[in-house]
């Protein structure tokens, strides 16, 4: 890949219980050059507070909030904020392997 950006995005709705090792494991990627969105699908519980708690150490994740759509709704808006050379989805809920990205 040459260091090539790669965007993750990740739809959230009501994620407070997950958000946390989701993105703890995308963050530890052994691959770095990352761009982490994630999209707020109009939550109701503590999930954008997690988000702003673990951005605050990881300047790769960037959050954007929106009316809740759907998942569908969420990805695509994702989509468009997107700058890397490559995109990949993980959901709230996922935990990934450290090596889930390799050059």
């Amino acid at each position: 890949m040459n260091n090539n950006l790669v965007s993750i995005v990740i739809p959230m709705y009501n994620g407070e219980k997950t958000i946390k090792k989701c993105l703890k494991s995308i963050c530890n990627q052994t691959y770095i050059n990352i761009e982490i969105i994630v999209v707020n699908d109009g939550s109701t519980d503590l999930s954008e507070n997690i988000i702003y708690e673990i951005q605050s150490m990881d300047s790769r994740i960037k959050l954007f909030n929106k009316e809740n759509g759907g998942q569908s709704s969420a990805r695509n808006f994702g989509i468009s904020k997107v700058s890397g050379d490559y995109i990949c989805f993980v959901d709230c809920d996922d935990y990934v392997d450290s090596n889930m990205i390799l050059e």
